[in-house]
């Protein structure tokens, strides 16, 4: 096997560990709580159905690209609650390291292209990026209303930081910010926030 091929194969073994890196939101009808494999393959497919939706005209590939590498770093940093503001203090830090560490696994010019691709999701700047911002967020949402806020309930998460957090969704999609906020409001409404 040639260095380039070896190097590829390294770092696809290495995607598996984001099948053990699991989160806070709970899997809809089930116990167990989902993993950040599980989590970036429903984006994915959020990003296909949804990709309308968009403030502005996306790249769908980009996209597509973004929301699956964005989490690539918790195999290192960990998942951070996004309501924990304690652990979030060193979280970017954490998620800087784990991007050389990972994404130096890769050839240079794949290493270049995914880091850039990553910093390009967490900068937040362009419609890509918050389009796919905007699906990172509506879908731990979905998993909360789903699961009658198990979760929000777990961690005494309020309707003022679901709404402070989420509301980015808004700049990557006044559409899906709309069924957000809906769904918000429904969730008081159900007593699952």
């Amino acid at each position: 096997m040639d260095k380039r091929l070896a190097q590829q194969m390294q770092f696809i073994l290495e995607m598996d560990k984001l099948k053990s890196i699991f989160r806070q939101s709970y899997l809809i009808g089930t116990t167990r709580k989902e993993n950040d494999a599980e989590h970036s393959w429903h984006l994915a497919m959020m990003v296909l159905v949804l990709g309308e939706h968009a403030n502005g005209k996306i790249d769908a590939l980009k996209v597509l690209k973004m929301v699956l590498i964005h989490d690539i770093v918790e195999i290192d940093a960990g998942d951070t609650f996004c309501y924990d503001e304690k652990a979030a203090m060193d979280k970017s830090e954490r998620e800087q390291l784990a991007a050389k560490r990972i994404f130096g696994l890769l050839p240079d010019d794949q290493r270049d292209e995914f880091e850039a691709i990553w910093q390009e999701f967490e900068a937040a700047k362009t419609v890509d990026a918050k389009f796919a911002r905007s699906v990172d967020r509506l879908m731990p949402m979905l998993h909360n209303y789903h699961t009658q806020g198990q979760s929000w309930q777990e961690h005494g998460v309020i309707k003022e930081q679901v709404v402070s957090r989420n509301h980015v969704i808004d700049e990557g999609s006044n559409a899906l910010w709309k069924v957000a906020s809906d769904l918000i409001d429904n969730a008081v409404n159900e007593g699952y926030l």
